[in-house]
């Protein structure tokens, strides 16, 4: 009676505008199956593709090895990248020589997120695959991408959550098709005075959105790595937690919300001293009580750079101590991965500084 009638009103000429409509929604209401087979139809990358992105990415996270976060400008690492030696080989193909594996920062930078409180996505997909293909032949294997979201009152918002989410998974997916492992820097900037569980809490959040985005774009999980921030007190917290409550609220939260798939987590340093960063990842890798599927490692800038840049001064006659002083954080870290690193008694003043920078972008 009741599709008799709205037969009738439309051969009357009632519901014309809308007929199209109205066809569509019977046809999708008369075939059930048709769009719940179409959304579980797609493919990962070919298996060739798969295995050689699993290999890269657990062969940067391998038990003491983490990474060298030079972060600089496109344009400043492109030259690098042209740099030769003396014989004419290619800057890459020395770092080849010596078991490096060469990367790149792809991001164009933050761009403010209009319509939210101050916040901001990122740039740089229009033209990523193009500049993939190119960064593979030139012999990078993998790629980083930061979106950077903050800590106040009534932010992150989940405008600012979903955006830089979905912006990261484009960007994986990108990568992957062009042969290169994407690391997924989803970070939450330390400043402000939130304590602990604050950052647990919105970790916990934005992780869960990113790994939602990963598997809507169907990246290839085993061929990712994460760089994301260690849950620590904001900057100005009264109340700082030590690498032990650092590295269980941390792990406690990985566990919630990301799949054991992904091979493994390089940290950001995210201002911290770099004396208490190693300390906080070793608190990391000797925690007991909660699974931890991944390996963690790190892929520090700052606290790897700064006590190698203060001894060395950019005096030639200092190279050498600059260079001991850089080996010497590097080792460190390396024993952090592993849960082997007890601390330095003699640590370098230096080494304990903050290096904090408010909003920090580069």
């Amino acid at each position: 009676m009741w599709i008799n009638e709205q037969v009738r009103l439309i051969n009357d000429g009632y519901f014309k505008p809308l007929m199209l409509s109205y066809i569509y929604i019977y046809k999708e209401a008369s075939e059930p199956n048709v769009r719940s087979t179409m959304t579980t139809h797609f493919s990962y990358p070919p298996k060739e593709l798969q295995e050689e992105l699993k290999a890269i990415a657990k062969a940067i996270v391998a038990p003491g090895k983490g990474i060298l976060a030079a972060d600089e400008s496109n344009g400043t690492m492109g030259k690098r990248f042209k740099i030769v030696d003396d014989t004419g080989k290619p800057f890459v193909e020395l770092l080849k020589e010596r078991n490096l594996i060469p990367g790149i920062k792809v991001d164009k930078g933050v761009k403010e997120l209009f319509g939210s409180e101050k916040e901001s996505t990122t740039q740089g997909l229009d033209d990523l695959d193009v500049r993939c293909a190119q960064y593979k032949k030139d012999g990078c294997q993998f790629a980083k991408w930061r979106s950077v979201l903050k800590i106040q009152k009534n932010t992150p918002s989940y405008q600012a959550i979903m955006e830089n989410a979905n912006v990261l998974a484009r960007y994986a997916s990108i990568c992957q098709a062009n042969g290169i492992v994407p690391i997924v820097e989803p970070e939450i900037l330390c400043d402000g005075d939130h304590d602990l569980e604050r950052c647990q809490k919105v970790t916990e959040t934005v992780l869960a959105a990113v790994y939602k985005a990963l598997n809507d774009h169907h990246v290839y999980l085993e061929g990712t790595l994460l760089k994301p921030n260690m849950v620590t007190s904001g900057q100005s917290c009264s109340n700082k937690a030590g690498p032990e409550a650092v590295a269980h609220a941390t792990i406690e939260a990985f566990s919630r919300t990301i799949p054991p798939a992904v091979p493994g987590i390089v940290f950001l340093s995210g201002g911290l001293s770099e004396e208490n960063a190693s300390l906080n990842i070793n608190a990391m890798n000797k925690h007991t009580g909660i699974s931890r599927p991944w390996r963690l490692s790190f892929s520090f800038g700052r606290a790897l750079q700064a006590s190698a840049l203060r001894a060395w001064q950019g005096k030639d006659a200092n190279v050498k101590e600059g260079q001991d002083a850089f080996l010497k954080r590097a080792l460190i870290n390396g024993l952090s991965t592993m849960g082997k690193y007890e601390g330095d008694p003699n640590v370098d003043p230096a080494a304990v500084s903050s290096l904090f920078v408010a909003n920090h972008a580069y």
